[in-house]
């Protein structure tokens, strides 16, 4: 019981990231920037905090806007400027690397804020986790703003003809997948008690595994949050399980490349069976 509640507060931040991971996906893109929007977000937070450590709701609020004027960005490059996700996003995740270096002068902030250490501590991680994975599911499953998203992904011409508008959509959920990496990041923050510019590296890798593990298609149009749910508990078992043996954590990054690739071929087979 114990492991298995350390596993959900190890996965919950990388879980936050791929329930972001997980919308993105659906409308057939793919995020690379948020490895970096955690760095952001923690920097961002951090700056404030150490000038004012009882300016915790002013951090958080000003770490999620920058977080989400990144994802705007990659909306607006993905929806109007027709740039590729992948390309749009690896340019988006280098911009957001390097605005840490430069805020931060290279250095973390080390925070003492009470009140901020409080979210990373016990099971607060694990709440927000599961509070944010409960709200994604409604959103997705009960609201319309869920259904275009999953006609975007299926058929972005047919959804433009039934009159969705797919632009929209598109920067909304490259916004959404901002900001919960900036919740990401002030957990990890939080945790942590420090906002550096170099945390967040590969975070975007066990995202992705998440998704595509979980069931979500990455050609678009197919997902669930539960399926993201499990994924990230697969992701966070191997991790344990790795550790547990002692494997290097090089070796992990090969296993979780094998991984996704694997479950990758998988989706595109069961594609071209059920066609």
């Amino acid at each position: 019981m114990d492991n298995a509640v350390n596993i959900l507060r190890q996965v919950s931040v990388n879980g936050i990231i791929a329930i972001g991971m997980t919308f993105v996906i659906m409308t057939g893109g793919i995020d690379l920037t948020v490895g970096s929007l955690i760095a952001v977000s923690g920097v961002v937070a951090g700056s404030i905090l150490v000038a004012n450590p009882n300016g915790v709701i002013v951090a958080i609020l000003a770490a999620l806007l920058a977080c989400g004027l990144f994802g705007a960005m990659n909306g607006f490059f993905v929806a109007h400027m027709k740039v590729p996700a992948f390309v749009a996003t690896l340019a988006g995740m280098t911009i957001a690397r390097g605005f840490a270096y430069v805020y931060s002068d290279g250095k973390p902030y080390t925070l003492a804020s009470e009140g901020f250490s409080y979210i990373g501590k016990g099971s607060v991680p694990i709440i927000i986790f599961l509070i944010i994975a409960f709200l994604s599911h409604i959103l997705l499953s009960k609201m319309k703003f869920g259904r275009y998203i999953y006609a975007t992904g299926g058929n972005i011409k047919a959804a433009g003809a039934s009159g969705v508008n797919v632009k929209k959509v598109l920067l909304k959920v490259y916004i959404l997948g901002g900001v919960l990496a900036g919740i990401a990041g002030i957990v990890l923050a939080s945790r942590t008690n420090s906002g550096q510019p170099a945390v967040g590296v590969a975070y975007e890798t066990d995202a992705i595994a998440a998704a595509v593990i979980g069931g979500t298609s990455m050609t678009g149009g197919v997902g669930t949050i539960g399926g993201t749910l499990i994924g990230i508990l697969i992701i966070g078992t191997l991790n344990n399980g790795l550790n547990l043996l002692d494997v290097s954590s090089y070796y992990q990054q090969i296993i979780k490349g094998l991984i996704i690739l694997g479950a990758v071929c998988f989706d595109i087979r069961s594609k071209d069976s059920s066609k």
